[in-house]
Order: C-alpha cells, then sequence, then structure tokens
C-alpha cells in the first residue's frame, strides 16, 4: 500500500509518522474488511496544537469485526502507544460499520473505539455522533479509499444545531453538579471550548473549528467569558486550569443562550 503522501501531510513529523503507522498497520489487519481510513477534527481545520490537541482518526469497515481482529487491533494500538509516549493517551479512533453512517441519531449498537489509551469493544456513541460526521463530509481526509462524501448523504445543518442541543442538555448540563469530572484541567478547557462550538453552531448555524468559535464567544461575550474562554484556550497538558467554578457558570450561560434561540 502506497502512503508516501502521508509522510508530508500536516506540519508535524512525529504525528505524520504516527498516522502512517496507523495506516499500514490497520490495513494490514483488515484487508479487504477495510473499506477507509479517514483523518478528522484539528488536524484537519487548521486548529491543532500539539501541546493539546489529539489525533482522531475514523475507520469504516464492511460489517462489524470480530473478536480476532478486535484483539489484533487493540494489540497494535497497545504497540502504537509504547512506541509514542507523548501520543499514547492523545490517539482517538473508532471502528464504524458502514451501515451505521446512514444513522442521523446516534447508532445504538456501540463501536470498538480508543481514546485515552484505552481500547474498548463496545463504546456508546454520543450526540457528538451527528457533528462528527458533518465535519467529516465538510473537512475528512482520507487516507485509504474513496473521499468521505461517497460514503454518506449530506447532512442538514439544523440537524447538527439539533444535535448540539442535545449534547448540551445530555452531556454537559449534568456536569454541573459532577465536581469530580470538572477537577480535571483538562475536562475544564474541553468543555469550555464544546460550549463555545455549540453556541456558535446554535446561533450562527455552522460548525467550525473550537479556535473560530472561541474567538468569536471572547468578541460576543468577552465582558464577561473572555478570561475563562482565553485560559481555555491556553491550557496544555502539565499545567492547571483550576476554574471549576467558572467553567460551571458557563455551562449555565451557554444553556441560557440556547433557551434563548429555541426555547
Amino acid at each position: 500500500m502506497e502512503i508516501s503522501h502521508i509522510k508530508d501531510l500536516t506540519p508535524y513529523m512525529d504525528v505524520n509518522e504516527i498516522i502512517a503507522t496507523l495506516t499500514q498497520e490497520v490495513h494490514g489487519i483488515l484487508g479487504d474488511e477495510l473499506v477507509g481510513l479517514y483523518l478528522m477534527g484539528s488536524l484537519t481545520y487548521d486548529d491543532f496544537n500539539p501541546e493539546r490537541s489529539d489525533i482522531d482518526l475514523l475507520v469504516a469497515t464492511k460489517s462489524a469485526l470480530s473478536k480476532e481482529k478486535l484483539d489484533e487491533i487493540e494489540a497494535m494500538h497497545a504497540r502504537t502507544g509504547e512506541a509514542n509516549e507523548k501520543w499514547t493517551k492523545r490517539i482517538e479512533c473508532s471502528y464504524v460499520p458502514i451501515e451505521m453512517l446512514e444513522n442521523i441519531l446516534p447508532p445504538k449498537t456501540p463501536r470498538p473505539y480508543i481514546g485515552e489509551g484505552v481500547f474498548y469493544t463496545k463504546a456508546p456513541y454520543g450526540n457528538e455522533w451527528l457533528i462528527n460526521q458533518y465535519l467529516l463530509y465538510k473537512h475528512g481526509i482520507p487516507l485509504v479509499g474513496p473521499d468521505f462524501k461517497e460514503l454518506v448523504n449530506p447532512i442538514d445543518i439544523k440537524e447538527v444545531q439539533k444535535a448540539c442541543v442535545r449534547d448540551l442538555f445530555q452531556e454537559w448540563e449534568p456536569k454541573i453538579k459532577d465536581s469530580k469530572y470538572l477537577q480535571n484541567s483538562h475536562y475544564q478547557s474541553y468543555v469550555v471550548l464544546n460550549l463555545c462550538r455549540i453556541l456558535y453552531t446554535v446561533m450562527c448555524g455552522e460548525v467550525v473549528s473550537k479556535k473560530v468559535s472561541s474567538s468569536w464567544a471572547k468578541e460576543e461575550f468577552g465582558s464577561e467569558w473572555g478570561d475563562l474562554i482565553q485560559t481555555a484556550e491556553n491550557w496544555q497538558y502539565g499545567t492547571e486550569m483550576k476554574l471549576q467554578d467558572q467553567t460551571v457558570d458557563f455551562i449555565k450561560f451557554v444553556i441560557s443562550k440556547v433557551k434563548e434561540k429555541h426555547f
């Protein structure tokens, strides 16, 4: 399989090497079962920060993978993580049968997934499902297989807005009372920047990068939330944020703005 195009895929040589390795490994394990392998997330829309961002991938398969294949995939990710300590917990990859890509709502059947260094054979989907599909449709880069647009129908932005509203109330509103979750500096930053993108999508009718949406939020609501958003943008591994109470207040603020817009 030819992977020379991956060597200069991004400005980050270590990232390119990992992507090339994963591409070869996945293709070698899945063979004809592989429909496509896609780079997604911040690397595809100029929002990548090597000190905090993840490498995000999606593997489309012809059907659900057997236990034998899952064992091989899990072992492969373990090897890759051990060989790339900086990125051990910063590779995210879902393995999705192509029939699931037709779903607007999150599929009920879980998928194999690796995140934060842990491989799950049955990871449930959340409302980020359609948001990610939309961004893949717009920006995804095929590493193997056809353009992602050939696998799915165009996605209506109104459906993405609905998914964002569901995500806000089902995923993020409960974090107001989840003090343990928000003690984590990484999660504080993650929540704030995700909420900026949700708010932008709901209010402006488009999905943009966290960088663009957080800049917009600082312009719109800077007097009240500019410092929090800037701190969230500046966070990187090895630093502490310590703004749990302000993050909770920001969740409540975004809920109030979305209710003004949609309720």
